[in-house]
């Protein structure tokens, strides 16, 4: 399998969770929130189609997708991660955006202070800034639970 840099997606509305975790492994995911039907298939350019539209799945389309079954976001992640051959190694977590799918930078601790709550900045020492939104990001106690979620998905 190709790097997290080369696998690139599109989902549906239906298909915000999943979008997420997608970033989260560190895929370009846009996530085409008020885009449906011929627009979302024209939306997918280069990018595997994330569907749970049983029309679109059953389209004679030429572009690459996966239609989602689950209603689940651990088991649409699954289904993809199957459907695709992603191992371990093709991931790159925590270096996107989860809201706006720019990559994400390390900063300079002191670039963020007065944009974090004090308690943060007195206790963390590594800060990462989006290149877009300029959401800024630290080690908390939801990395850990993310990468528990991504050791499970690659048991």
């Amino acid at each position: 399998m190709d790097s997290a840099n080369e696998i690139r997606f599109v989902a549906e509305m239906t298909l915000g969770k999943l979008s997420k975790w997608l970033r989260i492994l560190g895929f370009d995911t846009v996530y085409a929130a008020n885009v449906a039907g011929e627009k979302l298939i024209d939306t997918a350019k280069g990018r595997i189609l994330l569907t749970r539209t049983k029309r679109i799945r059953n389209m004679n389309i030429a572009k690459e997708r996966i239609f989602i079954s689950s209603n689940h976001p651990f088991e649409q992640l699954r289904e993809v991660v199957l459907a695709l051959g992603i191992a371990k190694e093709d991931i790159r977590p925590f270096s996107r955006c989860i809201q706006c799918n720019a990559s994400i930078r390390w900063v300079e601790k002191n670039a963020v202070r007065g944009k974090v709550p004090d308690y943060i900045w007195e206790t963390q020492d590594a800060f990462h800034t989006c290149s877009h939104c300029r959401r800024i990001y630290w080690s908390g106690s939801h990395i850990q639970r993310s990468r528990d979620i991504i050791k499970r998905l690659f048991k």
